[in-house]
């Protein structure tokens, strides 16, 4: 269930998917929030930038510019998707305290490997960031498997 404190984040999230999915990418959003302000928005670039690298948490954070390790460790990453490895190990680089994942259904990063590193992950399991994501995996299968190293 979503905290009704958490709902716009995921809401903002879900539209940065959509935008990537508009743009011919992969529909994977993100929004990196401190002290419940948005400050980084994302979403899955790979294929828009020719990137090996730029999943929608990566570009959240890119965009939320140089933060100090203070400002990381009273944030939130919100992401449609559970976080891939490397991912997962960017937020715990910068030790954010907090991921709210949209759903976990279609993709599972290691979320009980950053749980025991001491960060709150909670799955939402939310339709629409689930059906964004089956519907997308159907109709692209390749490019998904691309986008996760299969």
């Amino acid at each position: 269930m979503l905290n009704s404190s958490d709902a716009p984040f995921l809401q903002a999230a879900i539209a940065e998917a959509r935008i990537g999915l508009a743009e011919g990418g992969i529909p994977i959003g993100s929004v990196l929030v401190i002290d419940g302000q948005i400050v980084g928005r994302g979403h899955n670039r790979r294929v828009q930038r020719g990137s090996a690298i730029l999943h929608a948490e990566m570009d959240a954070v890119e965009n939320a510019g140089r933060l100090t390790a203070g400002d990381y460790r009273r944030a939130v990453l919100y992401s449609t998707l559970s976080p891939c490895d490397m991912c997962s190990g960017m937020s715990l680089l910068y030790r954010i305290p907090r991921i709210v994942i949209g759903e976990n259904r279609t993709f599972r990063g290691p979320e009980e490997y950053v749980r025991s590193r001491g960060v709150a992950v909670e799955v939402v399991d939310d339709g629409e960031c689930v059906r964004l994501m089956e519907e997308f995996i159907r109709a692209q299968p390749e490019l998904w498997n691309e986008d996760i190293g299969v």
